[in-house]
């Protein structure tokens, strides 16, 4: 008797015929509604999500607020192009940006897309700005995916036959606490790591022609790898003393998931530029710069933006969504969720050799397998199965990390007690089964 072919199943098999191969499958559930942090899919079944869209939806599935702030701007108006037309959606969302993300006594913002977006245009303004055309990344980074944002990007497998690059773009090794300290104490490893930066100055790059250094402060598709305070305030004063602008990248750890709205915020260091999108529209393709006044204004006009930047439907969004953010309190919900997660996950560690690290701020939490305890052996086939296993239990989840060996969790912020413990449980399970413990 042939089985009957589910409704997912028949989405994934037209998906197959009609989009192109390069569009990624990180997780084969789908999706018919969504709410809060659980997704309905083609069947009907529930599925807990611990991805959160790649953490987008911090603030939750189709947030009540957010989502009659979309159905009210759209009866208005879509599209005028603010190049064209100025609306004040547009303007409001600045003002409001530049009040919960202030870059020193006076700050200015625009708005584009997405991410990817959101880096090119911080890169054309610094380079602007400093008159200089060099730029300094970091391995493990992850920028997006357009030309510049690529060449940015660490990853290879992001990046196959898809030069040539964007010149002048030079990369360090980011500080990796875990997989490259070894035998050192955070502080030796930091002195160390700093030293190699101002290093940078004399075999890497002429540090004169360098307009901007930018990184994550906790590295996103890298493997949620945090910046030791310590080294990011020595990046800080190195850019200061040098004339170098620092742009924070803000994407994926923005909007109240680490308990603040930026990262950067928790390390009490001031950017000169920062980028944000994901989450900032609950799900709505709006992304942001915002940075020091002096720096932001030193691009000429027509430079950057673009035909869609900052659509009034997204800026409704996201104007909605931030509000909400503050009416529930959200930034404090992200430091409860972190503490379940980071609990139960430390226990788990504890009794489970191929975990070999737990990470992370606020509730952007990364855990990594590897091989005999030794960070330098990182252990995918066991994430893949975990990953796999979770999503045939009702739990949405997905990996991270260069080697793929990281699970990253990245839950709605609204999420329950109740789901967490439960999708918690499943995740706890399926690690069990598969480093048979």
């Amino acid at each position: 008797m042939i089985d009957e072919i589910t409704k997912s199943q028949e989405l994934l098999n037209r998906r197959k015929e009609v989009v192109a191969n390069g569009v990624g499958v990180f997780n084969t559930a789908t999706v018919m509604k969504a709410k809060g942090a659980i997704i309905t899919d083609a069947d009907g079944n529930e599925h807990i999500d611990f991805a959160g869209g790649i953490g987008v939806v911090n603030a939750g599935h189709c947030p009540e607020p957010v989502v009659e702030a979309i159905k009210e701007q759209a009866e208005q108006y879509l599209h005028t192009s603010f190049n064209v037309v100025t609306y004040e959606p547009y303007i409001r969302l600045c003002e409001e940006l530049i009040k919960i993300l202030p870059h020193g006594n006076n700050t200015k913002a625009m708005l584009v897309s997405t991410g990817a977006e959101a880096v090119e245009n911080a890169i054309k303004i610094a380079r602007q700005a400093t008159k200089r055309p060099a730029i300094i990344c970091y391995s493990g980074a992850y920028h997006g995916r357009t030309m510049m944002a690529m060449t940015l990007t660490s990853k290879v497998g992001y990046k196959y036959n898809c030069g040539p690059f964007a010149p002048e773009v030079y990369r360090l090794p980011f500080p990796n606490l875990y997989r490259y300290s070894g035998s050192r104490d955070e502080k030796t490893f930091v002195k160390d790591e700093l030293k190699r930066l101002r290093e940078s100055a004399l075999n890497i790059v002429d540090i004169k022609s360098v307009a901007a250094i930018i990184l994550e402060p906790i590295q996103g598709e890298g493997g949620f790898n945090p910046v030791p305070k310590k080294y990011l305030e020595g990046l800080r004063e190195f850019c200061t003393e040098h004339g170098i602008l620092l742009i924070a990248d803000e994407v994926q750890s923005g909007f109240c998931r680490t308990g603040h709205w930026a990262s950067w915020q928790h390390y009490g260091i001031q950017p000169d530029i920062s980028t944000y999108a994901k989450s900032m529209g609950s799900g709505l393709p709006i992304a942001a710069v915002v940075g020091r006044a002096d720096v932001m204004d030193s691009a000429v006009s027509g430079t950057i933006g673009g035909t869609y930047i900052g659509s009034p439907v997204c800026c409704a969004a996201a104007l909605a969504t931030i509000q909400y953010m503050k009416d529930i309190d959200l930034n404090q919900r992200a430091k409860e969720v972190g503490e379940i997660i980071m609990t139960r996950l430390m226990q788990l560690k504890a009794i489970c050799p191929d975990i070999g690290d737990v990470r992370g701020i606020g509730a952007m939490i990364g855990m990594e397998f590897v091989k005999h305890g030794d960070p330098t052996q990182p252990n995918s086939e066991i994430c893949d199965r975990i990953v796999r296993g979770c999503a045939e239990n009702g739990l949405i989840l997905i990996s991270a990390g260069t080697h793929k060996n990281i699970i990253r969790l990245l839950s709605p912020l609204v999420i329950t007690n109740e789901q967490l413990h439960k999708g918690m449980s499943i995740l706890e399970n399926e690690i069990k089964k598969a480093t048979k413990i």
